[in-house]
């Protein structure tokens, strides 16, 4: 069984809800019948019922299953809006501005993750990365202790003997561009919850890179990846991490015992932390091509309670999978 399909299975036995904002989106009408059917999660849609349902029959998707709901005409449009008055008057919120915000799905979607209507929320077919993540900072913000939010790829690569028997996480390679050396330790961390989560993967060994690896080179990009080992290791002891490491150094044994004697991790790696947006975002797409390795993600790391961004060239089935992973993360 792929990886895609344990997630899938897992996920069904959960019985989460999930909401789906964009609610008068085709492929996010199409992808309902899947995940209805795989009992992957209950799905709800958000959006003008009759648009929804007119939508629906045009392009031939079956929505039994799925709730729909009117952000306008549910019975706690009110309570939101307060809530959402409440949470963002030191902002320069009033009570209008909260209405006005409680009537945009993507904003009404994670407010109904926080008040526990929905366990997560899934969006991003027809809307860019900011304005999903903008309404989910605001309301559900980040984990206890996360300050930034990064997004990680899942690489399955074939035939590779190298990490979790070819399969790895990669962070951050869609987020945030120039992290910070306390960041880059975040990243460590929810990168190795995502590992466990997502792919079982019982001991995540995570890799802090660089173009360095236990000073072979100095600069200060390099004093950065440093810094960001060292405080991981102090602010998640839990954690197995270790780096500078060059990407070889951190996965490949012989040349990890090579460069780094004593490591605990080096060699042994399944778990990648990129120093920079750059890097990671280059680096999962050389692998994806190259190595022809499936890449699962985004997946967004270190929100209070899970929200996953859809590319807007998204298929039907990458939102089926992306609702999976969604469940398991909740």
């Amino acid at each position: 069984m792929s990886l895609l399909a344990e997630i899938k299975e897992k996920a069904s036995q959960k019985g989460k809800t999930v909401v789906l904002p964009e609610g008068t989106e085709e492929r996010t009408l199409m992808a309902v019948k899947e995940i209805v059917d795989a009992k992957i999660a209950r799905p709800i849609l958000l959006g003008n019922e009759g648009e929804i349902k007119d939508l629906a029959g045009k392009v031939g998707a079956d929505l039994s299953g799925a709730e729909i709901i009117d952000p306008v005409k549910a019975p706690f449009f009110d309570d939101f809006v307060q809530a959402f008055y409440e949470m963002r008057k030191s902002k320069g919120v009033d009570l209008d501005k909260a209405k006005a915000a409680m009537l945009d799905p993507l904003f009404f979607a994670s407010m109904m993750v926080q008040m526990g209507k929905a366990d997560g929320e899934v969006a991003g077919a027809e809307n860019t990365t900011g304005n999903v993540l903008r309404p989910a900072l605001q309301i559900i913000k980040t984990a206890p202790g996360i300050s930034a939010v990064s997004g990680s790829f899942i690489m399955i690569v074939p035939n590779c003997e190298f990490g979790e028997q070819g399969i790895f996480v990669f962070a951050d390679c869609a987020v945030t561009p120039m992290p910070t050396a306390a960041q880059l330790a975040e990243f460590a961390k929810t990168s190795s919850e995502t590992a466990i989560k997502l792919c079982g993967i019982k001991e995540p060994k995570v890799g802090m890179l660089s173009f360095s690896t236990k000073g072979s080179a100095s600069h200060e990009v390099v004093d950065k990846v440093v810094e960001a080992t060292n405080i991981a290791k102090e602010r998640f002891p839990e954690l197995a991490v270790d780096g500078e490491l060059q990407a070889d150094a951190a996965m490949v044994p012989k040349v990890g015992s090579s460069k780094a004697p004593g490591s605990l991790v080096a060699g042994q790696c399944n778990v990648l932390v990129f120093p920079d947006l750059q890097a990671g975002n280059i680096g999962y797409k050389l692998v994806q091509r190259l190595a022809k390795a499936e890449a699962i993600g985004p997946i967004l790391q270190g929100m209070a309670k899970p929200v996953n961004d859809l590319s807007r060239g998204c298929s039907v089935e990458d939102i089926v999978n992306t609702v999976a992973m969604v469940v398991m993360q909740a």
